[in-house]
C-alpha cells in the first residue's frame, strides 16, 4: 500500500471527510483491521481564503507547493489536494514534487463518463464555477458543462463559505440548492457535479432526479485505487 499525502484544511470540515472515507475504503477493500497509510498537513483556511479573495493565486500555489514538498519528505507516495477550488494551482504543486497528484477533475470526469453522462451542471465556489480551470478540464474529457446563473452562483458561493465551511447545515439552504439543481436540469444538465468538497455534506442523491457526482468521495476513491494498485498487482 502506498502512503497518501493529504493537503487539507480547505476547509477542515471536508478534510475530515477525506480522512474518514480513505480509511473506510481501504478497510472495505482489504478487510480485517486494515486502514489507510496517510500523512496529512492541514493549513489555516483563513489565510488561504484571504489569498483567494485578493486573487493572489501565485502566492497560494507557492504555499501549497511547499506543503506538498513537506508531505513528500514525510514519505508520501502520492498526493491528494483536499479541495476543488485550489486545483486552480495544481500545476504549481505538481512541478514542486516528484510524486503524482491525483487530480479531482480527472477522477470526476472518469466517474461522469462511466455513468454514461455527457452533460453536467457544476456547483462550486465562484472561482470553480466562473474560472476556466475546472470547466475546461471537464470539457477536455468530452463533457458539456452548465453553470448556474449569476444569482444562483452567488447563493452557492455564500452557502459554502458562510455555512458549510463552518459546519452549518441549513434546511433552507438545502432547498435553495435543490431549486438551483432543478434549473440546471431544465437547462440541459443530465447530472450534477458537486464541485466543492463541502457541498456533499448538505446535498445528497435524493435531492435531485439526475445522477449526482460527489467529488470528495470520487476523489478519495481514485486515491485509494492508486494507493492499492501495488496490493492488487501482488495480491498482498
Amino acid at each position: 500500500m502506498q502512503r497518501i499525502g493529504l493537503i487539507g484544511g480547505m476547509s477542515w470540515e471536508s478534510t475530515a471527510l477525506y480522512y474518514r472515507l480513505a480509511n473506510q475504503l481501504v478497510a472495505e477493500r482489504l478487510g480485517g483491521l486494515h486502514s489507510a497509510d496517510v500523512v496529512m498537513r492541514s493549513i489555516d483556511f483563513a489565510v488561504m481564503e484571504q489569498l483567494q479573495s485578493r486573487g493572489e493565486w501565485a502566492e497560494a500555489g507557492t504555499m501549497l507547493a511547499e506543503v506538498a514538498v513537506e508531505l513528500e519528505g514525510a514519505g508520501a507516495e502520492l498526493l491528494v489536494l483536499c479541495t476543488n477550488t485550489m486545483h486552480k494551482v495544481a500545476a504549481t504543486i505538481e512541478a514542486a514534487v516528484d510524486i503524482p497528484l491525483v487530480h479531482v477533475v480527472d477522477a470526476t470526469a472518469q466517474a461522469v463518463r462511466a455513468a454514461g453522462t455527457t452533460s453536467v451542471g457544476l456547483l462550486g465556489t465562484a472561482f470553480t464555477m466562473e474560472d476556466h480551470f475546472y470547466r475546461d478540464r471537464l470539457i477536455s474529457h468530452g463533457i458539456d458543462v452548465i453553470v448556474p446563473e449569476t444569482d444562483d452562483r452567488r447563493v452557492v458561493h455564500r452557502v459554502i463559505y458562510d455555512e458549510l465551511c463552518r459546519g452549518i447545515l441549513s434546511e433552507s439552504s438545502r432547498q435553495q440548492f435543490q431549486a438551483i439543481m432543478g434549473r440546471l436540469v431544465d437547462s440541459g444538465a443530465a447530472g450534477i457535479v458537486l464541485g466543492c468538497t463541502e457541498i456533499e455534506l448538505l446535498v445528497k442523491q435524493e435531492d435531485t432526479d439526475v445522477p449526482v457526482f460527489p467529488t470528495t468521495r470520487i476523489h478519495v476513491s481514485a486515491a485509494v485505487d492508486a494507493a492499492l494498485a501495488d496490493v492488487s498487482a501482488t495480491g498482498r
